[in-house]
């Protein structure tokens, strides 16, 4: 194959890819940690209580079938397990947990193309709360969200792709 072939081949690819990735533009993160936390030390962790997840009854934004706590929990083992760190309920170095909030209220202004003025419109907003506690005072050492307009009745492939993009760039904002 010659390399017009193959270059047209990349970009046919790249096209095909594009189009199945989930939007993740609105997705924010951010993050803070404790400047004395040295988080090199911290090598085991627990999960502290259970997960939290705000219900939906109705599934606005959930898929039927799809376990939102199962997925936070699996894609945030993940990226400590990349970390170097490991699950251990004997005096963990560290405790995590999270909460996920949705908002289906959410008002914000937006531009009207027909008038160019702004409207007040709702667009629902979802948040992610991931927090590390050190093991031995208790306090907590980093605390991580992310913020995203809620895609309603989203397929469960949105969902995944969407919290493994937001999870994965909130642990990524972990001190090394």
């Amino acid at each position: 194959m010659n390399k017009r072939h193959t270059l047209f081949f990349a970009i046919i690819l790249m096209v095909i890819a594009g189009c199945t990735s989930a939007p993740t533009r609105d997705i924010q993160v951010d993050a803070e940690a404790d400047p004395k936390a040295n988080f090199n030390g911290y090598k085991t962790y627990a999960w502290l209580g259970s997960a939290g997840i705000v219900n939906d009854p109705y599934g606005q934004w959930e898929p039927p079938a799809f376990d939102a706590d199962a997925e936070i929990k699996y894609l945030i083992d993940r990226e400590l397990r990349k970390r170097g760190m490991s699950e251990s309920s004997a005096a963990p170095d560290l405790f995590v947990a999270f909460a996920a909030g949705i908002d289906m209220n959410a008002l914000e202004l937006k531009v009207d193309p027909g008038t160019n003025m702004d409207i007040l419109t709702n667009v629902p907003k979802g948040a992610l709360l991931v927090m590390l506690v050190d093991g031995d005072s208790g306090f907590v050492i980093w605390v991580g969200a992310a913020t995203a307009d809620v895609q309603e009745r989203p397929d469960t492939q949105t969902v995944k792709k969407r919290l493994d993009y937001a999870v994965t760039k909130l642990l990524k904002k972990l001190p090394k």
